[in-house]
């Protein structure tokens, strides 16, 4: 028995929900005829919609083809960050055919694993799988082994390896800001992996580190393999700090009323530095600043990490100008 070939049909496949916003990006780079998105905020016909003005104005849909290459965030949650705005534009500046995608991932090993089919050429990495991946790469930078994090990888002839430039990035913000680090008694709000990096940068730079979290254990491990001190949460007011860093995302959109620390530890005079960056000002910079102190805000730490990235993806210089305008434009700041 014979049987007649199939003709060819167009085919729209994609996938709904939040988790299913990437397909909708990539329909053209796999053979959809044709993806969707909504007119307007607020219009969306299905779940894990986005406008058409995002998908033409910040992952440039219409110029993906089956040679872009992939690049993205791996955390949970991804909607607040505003990497795919700076990354994708970084990109185009440059005539990079790439995009730049939010993967909210909850099951970290399946996904490292499942995802090596696409050939995803780098990653960022945000809360809370910092530590996590760090046993599910090929390979880390001297950096980042020495830290114990990872906040960006890049695929290297198929092998997944792991840097850090969360703490260069911190510790250049910290400073241009402040200067010689040496001798300051620095207090970390915090012990994951953004607190491993910035405290193990400030430890290079000879600063005097006390580790403040919430799990008193976590803190105690940590300060024990950096050779700091810890407290307890509950003593956070006592401390007699100079600078102090909130490392963790408590503050950040869309809980932006929340404060890490009690008013009573801020004292006047302090560098306060907040790596949160949505919003520029948290509740915390905002007390600080009320009481006296020098805030900090995390947007020159998000840039010069995301910058780092970029460099480290691409061999070629970020258009750190470009990406700071965006930044700016989107949190609605002069």
């Amino acid at each position: 028995m014979q049987y007649a070939p199939i003709p060819y049909k167009p085919l729209i496949a994609f996938c709904m929900g939040e988790l299913g916003l990437i397909s909708r990006i990539l329909a053209p780079k796999y053979g959809s005829y044709l993806t969707f998105g909504s007119l307007d905020v607020g219009k969306e016909s299905a779940p894990g919609q986005l406008t058409a003005r995002e998908m033409l104005g910040v992952y440039h849909i219409d110029k993906i083809n089956r040679d872009t290459a992939l690049y993205g965030l791996i955390g949970n949650p991804v909607g607040h960050s505003l990497g795919p705005y700076i990354l994708n534009a970084a990109f185009r500046e440059l005539g990079i055919n790439a995009v730049y995608l939010p993967f909210k991932v909850e099951n970290l090993r399946e996904f490292v694993q499942g995802f090596k089919g696409l050939k995803v050429q780098g990653y960022s990495v945000t809360i809370p799988h910092k530590e996590a991946i760090v046993p599910l790469l090929d390979g880390l930078d001297s950096l980042a082994r020495e830290i114990g994090a990872v906040n960006t990888v890049v695929s290297k002839e198929g092998k997944l390896v792991g840097y850090n430039t969360d703490s260069t990035a911190a510790l250049r913000e910290l400073e241009e800001a402040i200067g010689d680090l040496r001798g300051k008694k620095a207090t970390l709000i915090g012990a994951g992996g953004a607190a491993r990096a910035i405290a193990f940068g400030l430890k290079k730079k000879g600063a005097d580190i006390t580790l403040v979290n919430r799990t008193e254990n976590r803190a105690r491990r940590l300060a024990q393999e950096l050779g700091c001190h810890y407290r307890r949460f509950e003593d956070v007011t006592k401390i007699d700090g100079e600078v102090l860093i909130n490392t963790t995302s408590v503050g950040m959109y869309p809980k932006p009323d929340i404060s890490p620390v009690p008013p009573e530890a801020i004292r006047p005079g302090m560098w306060v530095f907040d790596i949160v960056y949505n919003p520029l000002q948290t509740r915390l910079l905002k007390e600080a600043e009320e009481r006296g102190c020098r805030a900090l805000d995390g947007l020159r730490m998000f840039l010069y990490q995301a910058a780092q990235q970029f460099e480290l993806w691409t061999g070629r210089p970020a258009p750190l100008e470009l990406m700071e305008r965006i930044v700016r434009k989107r949190l609605k700041i002069k």
